[in-house]
């Protein structure tokens, strides 16, 4: 039960969970485009990445100066469909929205 409240601790922050809504594409996103697209600084970007790993939702890579990021393809199913879920209902609550 734990590994889930940390998980959604981790996913309740704006922050991170903008940051793994655009990393669950499954693609590998530079530091510097997570910064640019959620609109905060590198320190901050980095802190939060850094929960993000140690929750086990992300991995990392250097690449000379930056660090790149990618989703955890090692992630248990059942953490990924907790992540799946709430991006989902982030997805139809913006639907809802624009209607």
């Amino acid at each position: 039960m734990q590994v889930a409240l940390d998980l959604l601790s981790a996913l309740a922050e704006p922050t991170r969970l903008a940051a793994v809504r655009l990393l669950w594409d499954g693609r590998e996103h530079c530091v510097c485009e997570l910064m640019e697209t959620i609109g905060v600084t590198q320190s901050r970007m980095s802190r939060h990445m850094l929960v993000l790993k140690q929750v086990g939702v992300v991995t990392d890579r250097r690449d000379a100066q930056w660090v790149r990021y990618r989703r955890n393809p090692d992630l248990p199913p059942e953490q990924a469909a907790i992540i799946e879920a709430v991006i989902a209902s982030l997805d139809g609550a913006q639907g809802r929205r624009a209607a």
